[in-house]
C-alpha cells in the first residue's frame, strides 16, 4: 500500500537567492539579491542606501507584470508573491510616487534632484503638459542645471538642437529656450536652476498626475489622476473634474468599474468610470486610497483599513503603510546632518534619451505654439516645423494614437521585461496657449472662475496620451486607446434602441410592465375599499350628534383613568418593594390603613402572581 506525501518547500528552495536589478530615475541600474520571503520596503531601502537619502518617503518602486499592468511594490508583502509568474531576474524602477505639494519644504539638496530627474522624465515622455512660456522656462532650467552659463566659444548657435527635451520640439521653442539660458539664467548654479524648475512646474496643472485611461458612463475616453490637491479627471482639451480630497468620501470598485463618491456645492456626487480590465480598475483604486491616505491625513495612526465593497466578506481590502505629507515634512525640518554629495548624471548619457532618440518615433504630439497670440509669430511657428497654422481651437473627439509609434516603442518595452517602470505611463500631448500674457492676480482670478465653472481648460489640444504607454497597453495600429476596452460603455440612448429592437427582451419588458400594472391595480382596489370603510364609519359618527358626545366622554374617561394608572402604580411600587428610608415615605409605611393593605391584599395579590407565573414556567419546561 502506497503512502500519500505532502510535498513541503525544503530549506535549500527557501534559502535560494533571486536577482533583482532596479533601475534609476538617470537610467542607472544597480542589483541585489533576495530570498524568496524579502518584502519589499528591504528593496526600497537598498536603493535609499544607495543614495544616501533620508526623506524616502516620496519614492516607490514600480514593476510590470506578465500581462503589462503596472504596479507599486508593496513595502510590507513578500517580493516573490508580489511578483508572481514574473521572469527572473526581476526587473523594477524606482521613481517619484508621490510628488511633494511644496518642493521648497524638501530639505536636502539630494531629495530635490532625484524630483528633478523625475519631472525631467515627466516632461520628456509627455506627462507634464507644459503651454509654450512654461515648456521654454523648463527647458532653459534644465540646460542651465546640465551645461551651466552660456559661453558663445563653447556653445554653437544652435545648440540646443542635440538635445532632446520634449518629445517634439519647434524651432521657435528651441530659440525661446536659448533665450531664456542666455539672458534670464547666467550666474545659477545646478542646485539652483533645478529648484526653480520644481517651483515653476509644482503650478502646472498635471504636475503629479499620472494618467488612468477610462471610459465614463457615455463611453467617453477620459483620464484619471490623483494630485496633492485631490482627484482630477481630464477629457478632450479640459479639466472636467477637480474634487479635493476634503469633498471625496469613498473611493471603490467592483469589477472594471470604479466609483468615486464625495460632495461638490453641498450636493453628493458620485462619478462612474470603467477600466479595460479589472487589474487595471485595481491598480487604480490602491493608488487613489494611497494618494487620499497621504495627503488628506494628518497622522499615520488616523489610516484605517479600506474595502472595495459595503459588503465586508466582498471585496478587496488594502491598508497604506507608511507616513503621511505632515509626518514627511516634520521629520525632514529635524534633518541635522551634513548634505549629502549629490552625483549628477552627465546630460544626454541615459539610455532612455539615446534609445528614443535615435528611433525617430512618431508622437502623437501637434508642434508648439507661442502663448503671444501674434499673427506672424503664429504662422511663423507653423512653418518652422512644417504644418500649416489652425487658427481654430481643436473641437473635443474621441482620442486616436497615431500608427507606427507604438510598434517601436512597444518592442523597446517587451525587451526590457516590461519594467522601464514611468516610461510605461500615458504619453501626453504638449498644451499650448494663445492667451495674453496676465499678471498674478488675473491668472488667480481666471483660475478661481474655472474652478467654480467646474470645467477647466488646460490645452487647445486633445489629451491623448500614445496607447502603447498606457497601463495596459494595446497596438496603435488597431485602434489605439478605443480597442484597450474589450467591452465599449455604450451610451444610455444606443442601449435602450438595442433593447428595443430585440423582441424577446421587448417581450420580457412588457411582461414587467403588465404585472407592475396588475399589482397596481390590486393596491389601489384594496386601498380603495378601506378608505370606503374609514369614510362611511366618519359619515355615521359625524352625522349623531349624540353619538359624537358619548364617543369624546368615554375618551376622556380613558384618558384620565390611564393618567391616574400611570402616577399610582409607580408610587405604590415605590411604598411597597423599595427600601428607601425617606421620613415621608416611612410615616406613611408606620400608618394603620396603609398597613392593613399591605398585609390583606397586596401580599395575596403578589404570592398568587408569583405562583401562576412558577406554574407558567413548569410547563413550559415539561413541554
Amino acid at each position: 500500500m502506497k503512502m500519500l506525501r505532502f510535498r513541503s518547500p525544503s530549506l535549500r528552495s527557501l534559502d535560494q537567492e533571486i536577482l533583482c536589478t532596479i533601475r534609476l530615475l538617470d537610467d542607472s541600474e544597480i542589483s541585489c539579491s533576495i530570498q524568496r520571503d524579502t518584502r519589499g520596503q528591504f528593496l526600497l531601502d537598498h536603493v535609499c542606501n544607495h543614495y544616501n537619502l533620508l526623506e524616502k518617503d516620496y519614492f516607490g518602486i514600480r514593476y510590470v507584470d506578465p500581462e503589462k499592468q503596472r504596479h507599486w511594490l508593496e513595502p510590507n508583502k513578500p517580493i516573490v508573491r508580489q511578483m508572481k509568474s514574473a521572469q527572473q531576474p526581476y526587473t523594477m524602477c524606482f521613481r517619484v510616487k508621490f510628488y511633494p505639494h511644496e518642493p521648497m519644504k524638501i530639505k536636502e539638496e539630494l531629495t530635490r534632484y532625484l524630483l528633478y530627474l523625475q519631472l525631467k522624465r515627466d516632461i520628456y515622455h509627455g506627462r507634464l503638459l507644459c503651454p509654450f512660456a512654461e515648456a521654454a522656462y523648463l527647458g532653459a532650467c534644465i540646460i542651465q542645471a546640465e551645461l551651466g552659463d552660456y559661453d558663445p566659444e563653447e556653445h554653437p548657435s544652435d545648440y540646443i538642437r542635440d538635445f532632446k527635451l520634449f518629445p517634439k520640439q519647434s524651432l521657435k521653442l528651441e530659440r525661446k529656450i536659448m533665450e531664456i539660458h542666455k539672458n534670464e539664467l547666467r550666474g545659477q548654479c545646478a542646485a539652483l536652476a533645478e529648484l526653480n524648475m520644481l517651483q515653476r512646474a509644482h503650478s502646472l496643472e498635471t504636475y503629479g498626475v499620472d494618467p488612468h485611461p477610462c471610459k465614463d458612463f457615455t463611453g467617453s475616453t477620459a483620464f484619471l489622476g490623483f494630485t496633492a490637491t485631490g482627484f482630477v479627471v481630464f477629457q478632450g482639451n479640459k479639466r472636467i473634474h477637480l474634487l479635493k480630497w476634503a469633498d471625496v468620501s469613498k473611493l471603490k470598485f467592483e469589477g472594471k468599474t470604479f466609483y468615486v463618491i464625495g460632495i461638490q456645492k453641498e450636493k453628493k456626487l458620485v462619478l462612474t468610470f470603467h477600466t479595460s480590465t479589472p487589474a487595471a480598475c485595481k491598480h487604480l483604486w490602491k493608488c487613489g486610497v494611497e494618494n487620499q491616505a497621504f495627503y488628506k491625513c494628518a497622522k499615520s495612526s488616523q489610516i484605517k483599513t479600506v474595502s472595495s465593497s459595503n459588503i465586508f466578506f466582498k471585496g478587496s481590502r488594502f491598508r497604506y503603510s507608511g507616513r503621511v505629507a505632515k509626518e514627511v515634512i516634520e521629520a525632514s525640518s529635524k534633518i541635522q546632518r551634513e548634505p549629502p554629495e549629490v552625483r549628477r548624471a552627465q546630460f544626454g548619457q541615459s539610455r532612455s534619451f539615446n534609445s528614443l532618440s535615435h528611433k525617430n518615433l512618431i508622437m502623437n504630439m501637434e508642434p508648439l505654439v507661442p502663448a503671444l497670440p501674434s499673427t506672424n509669430e503664429y504662422e511663423e511657428t507653423a512653418v518652422d516645423s512644417g504644418v500649416a497654422p489652425v487658427k481654430d481651437s481643436v473641437p473635443l473627439s474621441p482620442l486616436k494614437s497615431l500608427a507606427g509609434s507604438a510598434d517601436a516603442e512597444q518592442q523597446s518595452t517587451e525587451a526590457g521585461n516590461s519594467a522601464s517602470g514611468n516610461d510605461l505611463q500615458p504619453r501626453v500631448s504638449m498644451e499650448t496657449s494663445s492667451l495674453r500674457p496676465q499678471t498674478p492676480k488675473a491668472e488667480h482670478e481666471l483660475e478661481e472662475d474655472d474652478e467654480a465653472s467646474g470645467a477647466l481648460t488646460i490645452s487647445e489640444l486633445t489629451y491623448s496620451p500614445c496607447a502603447s504607454m498606457l497601463p495596459t497597453p494595446v497596438d496603435d495600429s488597431q485602434g489605439g486607446v478605443d480597442l484597450l476596452f474589450s467591452s465599449p460603455v455604450q451610451s444610455p440612448a444606443r442601449l435602450l434602441r438595442e433593447l428595443h429592437a430585440d423582441p424577446d427582451i421587448q417581450a420580457q419588458l412588457e411582461a414587467e410592465r403588465e404585472r407592475d400594472r396588475a399589482y397596481e391595480r390590486t393596491r389601489l382596489a384594496a386601498r380603495s375599499r378601506m378608505s370606503g370603510v374609514l369614510t362611511s364609519s366618519l359619515r355615521l359618527l359625524s352625522s349623531n350628534d349624540r353619538v359624537n358626545a358619548c364617543v369624546l366622554s368615554v375618551a376622556r374617561f380613558v384618558a384620565v383613568v390611564m393618567g391616574v394608572l400611570l402616577v399610582t402604580v409607580p408610587t405604590l411600587l415605590l411604598l411597597l418593594e423599595s427600601d428607601i428610608d425617606v421620613s415621608f415615605l416611612h410615616e406613611i409605611r408606620q400608618t394603620p390603613e396603609f398597613e392593613q393593605f399591605h398585609y390583606e391584599y397586596y401580599c395575596p395579590l403578589r404570592r398568587w402572581i408569583l405562583c401562576k407565573i412558577s406554574m407558567a414556567m413548569e410547563n413550559l419546561w415539561s413541554d
